[in-house]
């Protein structure tokens, strides 16, 4: 038997590896050469502590007090040279990628499908090759090096992880370097060369109601985590990740009514995973849409439950802070509050 670790570094680079039973995350990640910070590896100076963000593990008791606290214990914290997992892991490593002799992945595929979606967005999936070996976690996005240039723009998968075509949600920008691809040159059949996974925006445990906060392509993480929640709810995996014991709400928010892309999607997520419930916000004030405004305008009582709540938000920086200053405002503190922003990568004299 083995278990998939996620090491994921202070520098937003994330290393998967495999650990067998009954082996250390610290061997493991030595057997795969990734050198995990370490003095003794016996439990004694700490130096190996990292915070365990899911999953199950044994610490046994042969480390010190010294080493890690019964404190830090109870709050996640762990010694890699002493956990031994007993589950797929989740675990945040305090140091950069690079001090672990360790590096994002690079891999390849084929542009399998080039979809305008609505004027403002486009999907882009990608066949990756047979022997790609690419995992991430639902929420994380990744490089796509552009064609014809020496610059790559970032995208989060609105795929789960684990499928051999990846998708995302792209905004089209006019003059944009990969709008401008997208629209203008892309064939099935070009190769393309992407960077990753990163990111620490990704969907943690669901041990209480969750709400969603989406902001134009900013939907597109979101559909990767639903689809992964869907997935293990259809093979009855059951417990709290599944995401059937606790309510999930999105709000997903757009510009003009025709700017609403994967909506099928989310009426399937409905009816595919009990619990979740989503409604759509629209800003035109010309719009017939029956939410108008900002998703802040309609994050009621209902969905708020009293500040009990995960929030994970993706959207452009004005909607980041707009939330940000309404929650403050209305004295609102998250359980915790999970946020990436999104900004067209520029360049002087051009939108990406």
């Amino acid at each position: 038997m083995s278990y998939t670790i996620a090491l994921n570094f202070e520098d937003g680079v994330t290393r998967f590896i495999g650990c067998k039973a009954g082996e250390t995350v610290l061997d493991a990640a030595y057997r795969q050469r990734v050198n995990l910070p370490m003095d003794c590896s016996d439990g004694v100076c700490g130096t190996c502590k990292g915070h365990c963000e899911q999953g199950d593990f044994d610490l046994g008791d042969e480390y010190l007090e010294e080493a890690l606290s019964d404190e830090e214990a109870a709050e996640g914290q762990v010694l890699t040279c002493q956990m031994v997992p007993s589950s797929d892991c989740v675990i945040q490593v305090p140091v950069a990628s690079s001090l672990c002799k360790t590096q994002v992945g690079k891999i390849t595929g084929t542009l399998a499908v080039v979809e305008p979606l609505s004027e403002d967005s486009i999907e882009l999936a990608i066949d990756l090759d047979d022997d790609a070996e690419l995992a991430f976690l639902p929420g994380q996005y990744i490089h796509i090096d552009v064609p014809g240039s020496e610059a790559h723009r970032s995208y989060s998968f609105s795929s789960k992880p684990g499928e051999r075509r990846a998708t995302f949600l792209i905004r089209n920008i006019p003059n944009g370097l990969m709008s401008g691809y997208l629209t203008e040159r892309a064939k099935a059949g070009d190769r393309l060369s992407l960077t990753g996974p990163l990111g620490s925006f990704y969907l943690r445990e669901i041990t209480r109601p969750v709400l969603m906060l989406a902001g134009g392509t900013g939907l597109a993480p979101f559909l990767s985590m639903l689809e992964q929640l869907a997935q293990k709810h259809a093979e009855g995996q059951g417990g709290a990740q599944s995401g059937c014991a606790q309510p999930i709400h999105l709000i997903y928010g757009v510009n003009k009514d025709d700017h609403l892309v994967k909506t099928d999607a989310l009426d399937a997520f409905a009816e595919r995973l009990p619990g979740f419930s989503y409604s759509t916000v629209v800003v035109d004030e010309a719009s017939e849409h029956p939410r108008k405004g900002y998703v802040t305008h309609h994050m009621d009582a209902e969905v708020m439950h009293d500040g009990d709540i995960d929030v994970y938000l993706c959207g452009p920086p004005p909607m980041i802070d707009a939330v940000l200053k309404h929650f403050d405002k209305e004295g609102i503190v998250p359980q915790s509050f999970h946020y990436e922003k999104f900004t067209p990568n520029q360049a002087p004299g051009e939108a990406a």
